[in-house]
């Protein structure tokens, strides 16, 4: 006798970028692979968004997930791409506009979702974000390395899995 299939993790995978802006479209690329992927992992609860930036709304996507990833071009980093944890952080801005993913951590708390779920941020590094161009072919490059590691994550989808992932020396 079988007992009932293990429920598997609901995640949340948040991706920024402007297609029209050079490697700022590294977060929606990535985000075509994911979707590549949830059709290939039908049984598997991952929910994607895009936006050009995080956005108060995007609260309401994380409601009820066991994990969340905000996927951006990053411009900075010791390599092609930077995992780290994200803690939720009130950092006043003069506008609700744009947010940072500790600021959109933060707003999910003040709103009365309960504790934000755990969270982590995949920057891939981007090296021309000049208007009406495509990806760089460095940024093609670094695409594919970030594909490499969130497919990982989504083969290991705990947060100690995730956690073990991030990239030495960078911190929330």
């Amino acid at each position: 006798m079988t007992g009932a299939p293990v429920p598997q993790p609901r995640i949340v995978i948040l991706c920024c970028g402007n297609p029209s802006r050079g490697d700022d479209a590294l977060g929606p690329a990535l985000l075509e692979r994911v979707f590549e992927w949830t059709r290939a992992n039908p049984g598997r609860q991952v929910v994607v968004a895009q936006d050009f930036q995080l956005q108060v709304e995007h609260t309401l996507d994380m409601v009820g997930c066991d994990l969340v990833l905000f996927v951006d071009a990053s411009t900075i980093g010791p390599g092609p791409v930077t995992l780290r944890p994200v803690v939720p952080s009130g950092h006043p801005s003069f506008s609700t506009h744009a947010l940072s993913p500790e600021a959109l951590l933060h707003v999910f708390n003040t709103l009365g979702c309960g504790d934000p779920p755990p969270a982590f941020a995949l920057g891939i590094r981007g090296h021309s974000f000049d208007l009406g161009q495509p990806l760089s072919m460095q940024a093609q490059e670094n695409l594919g390395v970030a594909w490499d590691l969130l497919s990982q994550l989504l083969d290991g989808p705990s947060e100690s899995h995730w956690r073990g992932r991030c990239t030495p020396g960078v911190t929330a």
